[in-house]
Formats: structure tokens, sequence, C-alpha cells
């Protein structure tokens, strides 16, 4: 089977990670939060406006502060949910086909 690249909501949260040096934990508690990985440059500028936190720690901070836990129970790298995703997208593919083949065959 070819390799299906990553869709795009997936790869954006990819190269957010790349570009603020952010772990796998930090970029699921982001993504559980409901931020946006395009505005995440406005919160990681810690340089210049020393009040900030960094945007690792402020992740943490916020998603500590709204589920009461320091991380997630399980944490799953992007690219293995995109590839379970793609698993998932197969075998319904697969049950529908089969199921078509039944009705048809009937």
């Amino acid at each position: 089977m070819a390799r299906k690249s990553i869709s795009a909501r997936l790869q954006v949260w990819i190269d957010a990670r790349k570009r603020h040096h952010l772990s796998h934990a930090q970029v699921q508690m982001a993504r559980e939060l409901g931020m946006n990985p395009a505005k995440l440059g406005k919160l990681d500028n810690h340089e210049q406006e020393p009040w900030k936190l960094p945007l690792p720690l402020f992740i943490e901070h916020l998603y500590e502060k709204r589920f009461g836990k320091p991380r997630p129970d399980v944490v799953l790298p992007i690219e293995e949910m995109a590839r379970r995703q793609e698993e998932r997208k197969a075998s319904k593919r697969a049950a529908k086909q089969l199921r078509a083949g039944q009705e048809s065959g009937s």
C-alpha cells in the first residue's frame, strides 16, 4: 500500500511542534485546549515580552489549570494519530466494499 501524506489539519501541528520546539505531550495539550497552531507565535514571544511564560510552560500551565492534571493520560505523536486515522479509514472502506459485494450478490 502506498504511503499517504499526513492531512493538512495534522501537518500544521507538526510544523508548529518543530517551529516552537514543543514536545509531543505539549502539542497534544495545546490541541486539547483548542489552541490554533497558526497563532502560537503570538504566545511564544517571551524574549521581547518578559512577563510572558515560554510557550511550552504556558501550555503546561493552562492544561493543568483546566484539566487538573499535569499531562494527558495517553500521549500520542501526531504521526501515530495520522497512521491510526488512516488504518481506521482503510478498515471502514474494506467493510463498505464487503457490504456492497454482499448486497449485489444476494
